[in-house]
């Protein structure tokens, strides 16, 4: 393995907990007073969560080919995920 994909593997890892720890801090918000915006967030943060290790494991799975497929499809799921968290923001109590 080479070390760009190591790298590449140590950050989809820390992209995926701090992910994971937005989705639990803003679950606790959401336990703690009920809002509906904060578990529109944690939707909002799980797809992102969801979008990251999708990527990382195709990128390995299909051996980094069709990278442009990989990263639209990325970037779609990502959209949706960054449209929750907007949502939770502006509009969703």
């Amino acid at each position: 393995m080479q070390p760009i994909e190591i790298t590449y593997i140590v950050l989809s890892v820390v992209l995926a907990a701090t992910g994971l720890t937005m989705v639990g801090l803003a679950m606790r918000a959401y336990l703690q007073t009920s809002r509906r915006s904060m578990l529109v967030l944690s939707v909002g943060f799980s797809i992102l969560v969801a979008a990251a290790i999708a990527t990382t494991f195709s990128a390995f799975l299909y051996n980094f080919e069709n990278s442009r497929v990989l990263l639209t499809v990325n970037y779609g799921v990502s959209t949706v995920g960054y449209l929750f968290v907007i949502y939770s923001v502006t509009g969703a109590d």
